[in-house]
């Protein structure tokens, strides 16, 4: 495992950050800082063709597909000073880390034509259609359907916690195409554009108030034959695989957001005296502790080469970070104490901490709960059978 970087490594951060930090000071700076995904939607969609212009965009892609043929080092290099320039989430971070990963290993090279120059020169946003009312962490339990009609297939059902859908072009959606198939047989991932009568999409309020969720609602939507990625029935393996690349470089970033968190809440302890109280540094260095082991637990992670499946490490990282950081929200109310629950003067204008709280707690529910990924950890990782279910 490499925990060092080279000096042409070092000088590639230097070029990256400077970069960054010049268009965060510049002609970008009223994005800078942002926390929320919805929040100036229009100006990150600018961002995201601005970054694609440069050559940013998508930089661990091959070149000829708009990419700078990275080394895994780069883009962990590259992840973390986007992360510390305080550049707000990507939102096409579907299109980028999952969607284009997905057509480069598994598309034709039709499908790679089709649709990759788009997400790199970021004109084209994507979403994710897998979560259902009846199917959040158990994905083999969809029933949104499509059918073979004409040349095109023809899908109904429901999908939801579809993150940015009101602001997408297109959304692949894992939905069952094998009439009476059940659990991960009978799946197809299909691509489809959203700018169409069949799909309705109806914004979710979240409890810190922003609305980056939605219900996406599918009744006669279309898209051509050839927009499968994989044969018919290949779903299931192609989500799995999708999952993979969802553990890749951009784990380091994620951290390094989450560095800046820690950060914050040390500062505001030292401002207002709690850092005065023992249990609270106690729970500071726990937190130092836990963020460090992650960083190491993902260089290993990415010191796995095959990237289209899910190793032993792959495996344990969302309920280590999800745990990590739903603690270290509950941290952050108890630094600020009763100035934490108090606004900025208008609902829901939390500040960067109490926004943390109340976002980390999802953390252990979406990408699927900690209970599916202990049993994941158990039946993939540790290979333990699965218990029979009784016929209560």
């Amino acid at each position: 495992m490499k925990l060092g970087f080279s000096p042409a490594e070092e000088a590639f951060r230097t070029e990256a950050a400077d970069w960054l930090n010049a268009q965060m000071s510049g002609p970008f700076k009223d994005i800078r800082g942002i926390t929320t995904l919805t929040e100036k939607a229009e100006r990150r969609k600018e961002w995201e063709q601005h970054l694609g212009a440069h050559g940013w965009g998508c930089i661990g892609w091959p070149k000829a597909w708009g990419g700078r043929d990275a080394t895994i080092a780069q883009q962990v290099i590259f992840a973390e000073e986007y992360a510390r320039a305080g550049v707000p989430g990507r939102v096409n971070h579907i299109g980028i880390e999952l969607a284009g990963p997905t057509i480069l290993t598994f598309g034709t090279e039709e499908q790679k034509a089709r649709f990759l120059p788009g997400i790199a020169k970021g004109e084209t946003i994507f979403c994710q259609g897998f979560s259902e009312p009846s199917a959040g962490s158990d994905l083999a339990s969809v029933r949104t359907k499509g059918r073979l009609e004409n040349g095109e297939w023809v899908v109904n059902g429901q999908k939801i916690w579809t993150s940015l859908a009101h602001i997408s072009d297109w959304i692949f959606v894992v939905t069952r195409t094998e009439e009476g198939s059940k659990g991960p047989k009978g799946l197809s991932f299909l691509m489809m554009d959203m700018a169409q009568p069949g799909i309705e999409i109806r914004p979710i309020q979240q409890i810190n108030g922003d609305a980056e969720f939605n219900e996406t609602f599918f009744t006669d939507a279309r898209c051509a034959e050839d927009s499968i990625i994989g044969a018919p029935g290949d779903g299931w393996k192609i989500a799995m695989g999708l999952l993979a690349f969802e553990r890749g470089v951009s784990t380091l970033g994620q951290q390094m957001a989450f560095r800046n968190e820690l950060d914050e809440i040390i500062l505001a302890a030292k401002r207002n005296g709690s850092a005065a109280d023992p249990l609270i540094r106690q729970r500071i260095a726990k937190a130092e502790i836990g963020l460090r082991l992650m960083r190491y637990g993902a260089l290993r992670m990415l010191s796995n080469r095959d990237h289209s499946r899910i190793d032993g490490a792959a495996l344990t990282y969302k309920i280590q970070w999800a745990s990590w950081r739903r603690n270290l929200g509950e941290l952050a109310m108890d630094v600020l104490g009763q100035a934490g629950e108090i606004t900025g003067g208008d609902t829901y204008r939390w500040g960067t901490l109490p926004n943390l709280f109340l976002y980390s707690r999802a953390d252990t529910i979406y990408g699927g709960t900690n209970q599916i990924q202990r049993n994941l950890i158990a039946e993939r990782g540790l290979g333990l059978p699965r218990e029979p279910r009784g016929d209560a």
